[in-house]
């Protein structure tokens, strides 16, 4: 279906009064891409999957896999094309330019940061350039996870650091071109670089960030280090020192200078940060992964930014462990996925302050990455996590490693397709986005 673009950033004024656009109705895209971005109006054409290389399956390396999404298309729910990138780096996150023509792919335990050109022929991606100075360039950062757009800029957070392959870290700033620019540490109590402590922590740890130009905010959240996301999981939670690396914060900046201004306490891992799009919804939420909780990060009447724990995802006790979020485009609901008993969950955030589950499904026998398009007809989702925490056999009738298609119509997930990794002996599908012939006039 042929789709058009509209542009919804302004490079001129990072940091200023820039207002987030409302839901448009019949317009499709990832609900958690950045403001800066171009965006898809209509029927997305493509999923690309940022996919992990498994150890005797296929050629083992990780890869970019193409999915077609047209549902007019011969090859509706279909790989169509692969490129693999000649190894196996722990291949996790994915982020789009915010002129949608590159494709940023990085790796957590080898720090490479693949670029992938996906404007030159929207089906077929390319490997344009691959940077492998990351740790040097920016002074010691380990793990590079997002890749978030910024005008003419991507910005990358870090999971670790070259020193002790410890949780603290830092947010590294490249050009488009892939030019390096600036590093920006969390902050620390023994070096604040001008924060505030919100409560008891600082530990300068870090995850996934987002934007609210509006508020000249960025917002980051808070992970682990090298030594534990790639320890095998069973060994991990066996560890009782080990478990206690992990962080417990989120951090709010100053968008335009990239200093920290105040940071809040979020004890319990805070993964993923969605942030609301409304003119006047100054709040974002995260999941805890060890303690199972949504916890919303808001600006309080006084202007003071805060966090509170708003609900719980499932049983804590049964460790459900939260991973990927997606928030509506209309800010009234968000979705929740949990890694170890495969549910996504949908909660009403009608009220953020009170959250509400409306709905849960099943959905493999591990689930990880959740994509809704922008107008909600449509949820994707993947399922794994990190090559030595996901599971290696799946209950009589449940999907391991997949790549699944549903529309959401009446309040319910309707299942599209499904594209079984292992079967295919491609790897393990991690993140996805979305790709359309439209945005490049083709």
């Amino acid at each position: 279906m042929k789709t058009s673009i509209v542009r919804r950033l302004s490079a001129t004024l990072i940091g200023a009064s820039v207002m987030f656009l409302g839901a448009t109705p019949g317009s499709a895209d990832e609900t958690c891409m950045s403001p800066y971005m171009a965006k898809i109006v209509g029927q997305e054409d493509f999923v690309y999957i940022w996919t992990l290389g498994v150890e005797g399956l296929g050629d083992e390396q990780d890869k970019l896999v193409t999915v077609d999404v047209r549902p007019d298309s011969d090859t509706y729910g279909k790989v169509i094309h692969t490129v693999s990138v000649g190894g196996r780096n722990e291949a996790h996150h994915s982020g789009l330019t915010d002129d949608r023509r590159f494709l940023w792919a990085t790796g957590l335990d080898t720090s490479k940061i693949m670029i992938f050109d996906v404007h030159s022929d929207p089906a077929k991606p390319k490997l344009a350039k691959t940077i492998d100075d990351f740790v040097a360039k920016s002074g010691g950062v380990v793990g590079p996870h997002t890749s978030y757009a910024l005008p003419g800029r991507m910005l990358l957070t870090g999971l670790s650091n070259s020193a002790d392959h410890g949780g603290r870290t830092g947010m590294v700033e490249y050009t488009n071109a892939g030019e390096y620019v600036a590093t920006y540490w969390m902050p620390t109590d023994d070096n604040l670089n001008g924060a505030v402590k919100g409560g008891n922590y600082a530990d300068g740890y870090g995850y996934d960030v987002r934007a609210l130009p509006r508020r000249n905010v960025l917002v980051s959240s808070s992970f682990t280090g090298w030594n534990n996301y790639m320890m095998n999981l069973g060994t991990l939670m066996a560890d009782a020192e080990a478990m206690q690396r992990f962080g417990n914060t989120v951090v709010v900046w100053d968008l335009h200078t990239r200093k920290p201004k105040k940071i809040l306490d979020v004890p319990g891992s805070p993964l993923e940060i969605r942030c609301a799009w409304g003119a006047r919804s100054n709040y974002c939420f995260t999941s805890t992964a060890l303690t199972s909780k949504i916890w919303l990060i808001y600006e309080d009447d006084a202007g003071e930014w805060q966090a509170k724990a708003v609900a719980d995802i499932g049983d804590a006790s049964k460790v459900p462990l939260p991973v990927d979020i997606s928030i509506s485009a209309d800010d009234q609901q968000l979705w929740v996925n949990t890694w170890n008993d495969g549910m996504t969950r949908l909660f009403d955030i009608s009220d953020p302050y009170a959250p509400v589950q409306v709905m849960e499904q099943k959905i493999g026998a591990q689930l990880n990455m959740v994509s809704q398009s922008w107008d909600g007809e449509r949820v994707y989702y993947t399922s794994s996590l990190l090559a030595n925490w996901d599971k290696v056999e799946a209950p009589e009738g449940e999907d391991l490693q997949f790549f699944k298609g549903y529309t959401w119509k009446d309040g319910k997930l309707e299942h599209q397709f499904t594209v079984d990794f292992l079967a295919a002996k491609l790897g393990t599908p991690h993140q996805m986005r979305f790709g359309a012939y439209s945005l490049y006039g083709k």
